[in-house]
């Protein structure tokens, strides 16, 4: 790429995009830790002229793009935010006046991000997209609390729901009934508000009160807890732990894997080795 607006040093084999004045990337953030932004997203902002980010996008990230303005456009629940169609049109706008925009999403903006919506108003309005993808915080996020959403000796399938829909209620259009019995591992966004009345739903519909299950917030970053529980007293654990969004839940028994594959705890037992160009570690002595 020879464009001095955004100089990324050279990689073999790949031809970075040039972002276009007039374009809007719709790119995803990652759940939160800034390592797991793709290199993609790193280029879009090393070139952008304008970011409009969402709650959950880190600010260490936005700080790799000091060219940029940078437009707060989040939505939290219960908290007053813009409406969704507004921010669509402001994107508009801003490409219409030649910016090169960059719609920067927590996770992976095709994923309960509303990416979907403003790709749609984007392209009705004559604008050219680009979508970069992200990890997902359903994936990304259980990944950093050791639970992986699949394997092979535990489940075969994994499902992701929503917690609320556009009302900011539960979602009227879930069968509750079909998931819990077609679900080997459920996964959850946004379920913390309405997770009473989802864990109910699920154990009316048959699933098994003592079913494993995790509730992970602010995953991936400084901030990270992890609490395992149980189908039927999660609800009540959350409230006792005073657990606050952002969240994920997680509901089968891939949450069991987490004792062994706690990463996380286990390399706190462990020294880093000088000697060991892949950065491996050893037991720590005991003291």
């Amino acid at each position: 790429m020879s464009d001095s607006h955004s100089p990324l040093p050279a990689l073999p084999g790949t031809n970075w995009p040039t972002f276009q004045p007039g374009w809007v990337w719709l790119a995803g953030a990652g759940p939160g830790d800034p390592g797991l932004l793709t290199l993609h997203a790193l280029n879009a902002l090393r070139q952008a002229d304008v970011i409009v980010y969402d709650a959950l996008v880190q600010k260490a990230i936005l700080e790799w793009a000091p060219q940029a303005e940078h437009i707060y456009a989040g939505k939290r629940g219960g908290k007053p935010s813009a409406k969704q169609r507004d921010i669509s049109l402001h994107l508009v706008e801003l490409a219409r006046a030649g910016k090169r925009v960059l719609r920067l999403k927590g996770g992976d903006p095709f994923v309960f991000g509303r990416g979907g919506e403003e790709g749609q108003t984007l392209v009705q309005h004559g604008v050219p997209i680009r979508i970069i993808p992200g990890i997902s915080a359903g994936i990304g996020g259980l990944a950093y609390a050791g639970i992986p959403v699949t394997h092979r000796d535990v489940n075969q399938s994994v499902t992701f729901v929503t917690g609320h829909d556009q009302t900011g209620d539960t979602p009227s259009s879930l069968n509750w009934k079909a998931i819990a019995d077609g679900a080997q591992v459920l996964v959850i966004y946004m379920g913390m508000k309405h997770v009473d009345r989802i864990a109910n739903a699920l154990l009316d519909a048959g699933r098994d009160p003592m079913e494993p299950a995790a509730v992970v917030t602010s995953a991936t970053t400084e901030d990270q807890n992890v609490l395992e529980t149980t189908l039927g007293t999660m609800a009540a654990d959350i409230a006792a732990a005073n657990l606050k969004p952002p969240s994920i839940l997680c509901i089968g028994r891939s949450v069991l894997m987490r004792q062994a594959l706690d990463w996380q705890s286990i390399a706190q037992g462990f020294e880093p080795r000088n000697d060991d160009p892949l950065g491996r570690g050893r037991p720590a002595e005991a003291s």
